[in-house]
């Protein structure tokens, strides 16, 4: 599993109950623009549209050698889920308070670009702050074992 590219701020700003695989629908060029690490998941989301989920504001640079003149960096990106985790996760969607957050964009072991979501609901700033002192603390624990 090669990652492209990560939401560091997914897992600061959201807790999530689910994550989930999905395969993403890319042009030949974005694939290639891919593999030479120039995605970004900054600001982006996941919505549903037209019974399928897409994947909005998801930045690929054009690839230089593309032939395609009009091609447009942060289009939309469906993405390629079963039918039955589509149900699950509209249903959970449709309860409230929940989020579909895109985590990483990676190559799988078979070579197909692949999107990791979770299914998150917003911390508050207290909940954020104790994420801090439990990495802090996970961060000092290790330095006085190894020290030891």
């Amino acid at each position: 599993m090669k990652i492209i590219a990560a939401n560091s701020r997914a897992n600061y700003d959201f807790l999530f109950s689910e994550k989930i695989d999905a395969g993403i629908v890319l042009l030949g060029s974005e694939v290639k623009s891919l593999r030479i690490n120039t995605g970004s998941l900054r600001g982006s989301y996941i919505i549903e549209k037209e019974g399928s989920l897409w994947l909005s504001n998801c930045f690929i640079k054009k690839y230089n050698n593309a032939a395609n003149k009009n091609y447009i960096p942060n289009r939309d990106r469906k993405l390629l889920i079963k039918k039955k985790e589509f149900n699950k996760i509209l249903g959970s969607i449709k309860q409230g308070g929940v989020s579909l957050v895109p985590i990483n964009l990676y190559f799988s072991d078979k070579g197909f670009a692949k999107l990791l979501f979770g299914l998150g609901k917003g911390k508050k700033k207290y909940d954020k702050r104790q994420s801090i002192k439990e990495k802090d603390w996970n961060i000092k624990k290790s330095r006085i074992l190894t020290k030891n």
